[in-house]
């Protein structure tokens, strides 16, 4: 055994770690250094959506089966979710963590379920607030130019639409066959924008009756005309009978007039549009081809769209590109064309088409659909806004080089999408209102920004500067989530018409969910970043330091009794919780 020591005086006593201050303020001990704290982040989803739309809120809620609440979360940010359950490219689910792990939520298809529950119901959105006397003026009836509508009149404007065409929706309603979009979903979303007190014009074209100076009785202008220009093939004999632009035959489709169409239809591109109109043409009756100057990998056309044009039989030709168009007694026959290969990358990433010399050939054709992509017509369209390479300048805000005039959707430098359009619609209506009220905008962006690409908030727009909860700088991946917690699950995805009937008919070949097939698909969701009290810090906290507290039963951190083990933030599923230096 050891000697023992036995200290005489106080000065024998070696130097010992004291504190003449009271631990009072934490009784736990004097131990504790780190803090547990809740703090929802970003979810991948919400970040990749540009309309600003809290994906992850509402699968929550379905999964719930708070359907209609759902709606309602989505119709606090963008006017079309039965529209954008149908045709949205869905950028959500390309961020969606659970694709790494299983398969990403089939979110489209739950937008588009919420949607047709709320219209079978009869679900109105939220009213407006209190009307204002600043007059608004939007020039186009697109995605972009009803959202920037709907948006204002709610924050009590009073807007009006002026559209060239004699129907209301713009490429939406003249763009996209009824087999994906049904005219009377899209009328129905148009009319709930219209019950918000928005006045709208047909057949009033700008640089026709109406130009930009005969709106100046508007306190701001909102210009979104859309790309319905078709580009030109740029070949010898294009202007013979029987070529048509795809813009110009699916306008013509969805307007009932009459298209005359051939047995033997070529349509050139690889677009969506090219895409829609192959099999447009197919169910008038006809037997289209594809002709595209690339390979798969590289059209520019939804893979669903694709899959489903071979699966109705149309023939999509690759690495192919028309040289000029033959015609006999002023009317097309044949179509000489070239073989391609693919050279290096051009200027949008994509491998450039070489044509490969001595490979000509002729393809019969009595009818050529050209879809090679569309532009803007800003002949009407003054200088002064700012305009280069046929696309109006726009600021981060949406604002033009004019003051109190702002541009947005396919006319301005971002993605030609419907969900883009509606994202520019939403953060032009946002900064004509900052405009109209003279608010000062610095930081605003930043502060009603989802994430670093994502869209801006509307809710998070109307809540006071000192209401407004501050947003984690971080977007939860899937490398943060804890795993174990998680069961490997298929994605539910839609039924669709079986092919015999899809051909020959515009029904919509998309069939929705089940409500049962929704609420389960909804569960298979993350909730990345975000609590949804499933429980694991209450269940797992060794000190009983997680307390249940309020109506909901949200978790609140007892801080007398937490010792900052960790346990709590190391066993989250979902990263919904950080630990932090410990401050007195």
């Amino acid at each position: 055994m050891s000697e023992q020591i036995i200290f005489k005086r106080e000065e024998d006593l070696p130097y010992l770690p004291i504190t003449f201050g009271s631990m009072a303020w934490n009784k736990t001990g004097s131990w504790r250094y780190l803090r547990p704290r809740f703090e929802n982040k970003i979810s991948p989803c919400n970040e990749g959506c540009p309309a600003g739309q809290d994906i992850e809120g509402a699968m929550v809620l379905i999964g719930k089966g708070k359907v209609l609440q759902a709606w309602d979360l989505f119709k606090e940010e963008n006017p079309f979710p039965a529209v954008c359950g149908r045709v949205c490219f869905h950028p959500c689910e390309s961020s969606c963590n659970r694709g790494e792990f299983d398969e990403a939520i089939s979110i489209n298809a739950l937008e588009r379920f919420m949607a047709d529950v709320a219209s079978r119901q009869g679900r109105k959105p939220l009213l407006r607030r209190e009307r204002r006397e600043e007059k608004v003026a939007i020039v186009g009836s697109g995605p972009a130019g009803l959202t920037c509508a709907y948006h204002l009149a709610r924050l009590g404007y009073g807007v009006t639409v002026f559209e060239a065409l004699p129907v209301l929706g713009g490429m939406l309603r003249v763009g996209i066959p009824e087999y994906r979009l049904p005219k009377r979903v899209l009328e129905e979303e148009i009319d709930q924008i219209l019950e918000v007190e928005v006045k709208a014009e047909v057949n009033a074209r700008l640089g026709g009756e109406f130009l930009l100076k005969e709106l100046k009785e508007y306190q701001a202008i909102f210009l979104a005309m859309g790309n319905h220009r078709s580009k030109s093939l740029g070949i010898p004999g294009e202007e013979a009978e029987g070529i048509m632009s795809g813009v110009e035959f699916l306008k013509n489709v969805n307007l009932g007039k009459e298209v005359p169409l051939g047995k033997k239809v070529a349509v050139i591109g690889g677009g969506n549009t090219a895409i829609d109109a192959a099999r447009s043409a197919l169910r008038l009756g006809t037997k289209p081809f594809i002709l595209y100057r690339r390979t798969r990998e590289e059209m520019p056309a939804f893979p669903t769209e694709i899959l489903e044009a071979e699966e109705e039989g149309i023939e999509i030709s690759y690495l192919v590109s028309p040289l000029q168009v033959i015609a006999e007694n002023g009317k097309v026959s044949k179509l000489e064309c070239m073989k391609n290969r693919l050279g290096p990358p051009d200027e949008d990433g994509r491998r450039r088409p070489v044509g490969i010399k001595g490979s000509n050939f002729f393809v019969e054709v009595d009818q050529v659909i050209a879809a090679i992509g569309e532009e803007a017509d800003l002949s009407s369209i003054p200088k002064k806004l700012g305009v280069k390479e046929n696309v109006i300048l726009t600021d981060e805000r949406g604002g033009t080089k004019q003051k109190g005039v702002f541009a947005g959707g396919d006319m301005i430098h971002q993605p030609h999408t419907v969900v883009h359009a509606i994202g520019s619609g939403k953060r032009a209506a946002i900064f004509i209102d900052c405009f109209l009220k003279k608010k000062k905008w610095d930081g605003l962006f930043d502060a009603i920004r989802i994430g670093e690409r994502g869209g801006l908030s509307m809710k998070r727009y109307l809540q006071d500067e000192k209401d407004r909860l501050p947003i984690s700088s971080q977007t939860v991946r899937l490398k943060d989530l804890n795993l174990d917690y998680f069961d490997y699950k298929k994605r539910k995805r839609m039924s669709k018409a079986q092919v015999s009937k899809r051909i020959g008919s515009f029904e919509e070949v998309n069939l929705g969910f089940s409500e049962e097939t929704a609420v389960e698909e909804a569960n298979r969701c993350f909730n990345c970043g975000v609590c949804n009290l499933c429980d694991n810090c209450y269940i797992l906290c060794p000190d009983v330091a997680i307390l249940k507290q309020g109506e909901d039963a949200f978790n609140v951190i007892d801080y007398e009794h937490c010792k900052g083990c960790g346990i709590c933030v190391e066993e989250c599923p979902r990263n919904a919780m950080v630990m932090e230096e410990e401050i007195k």
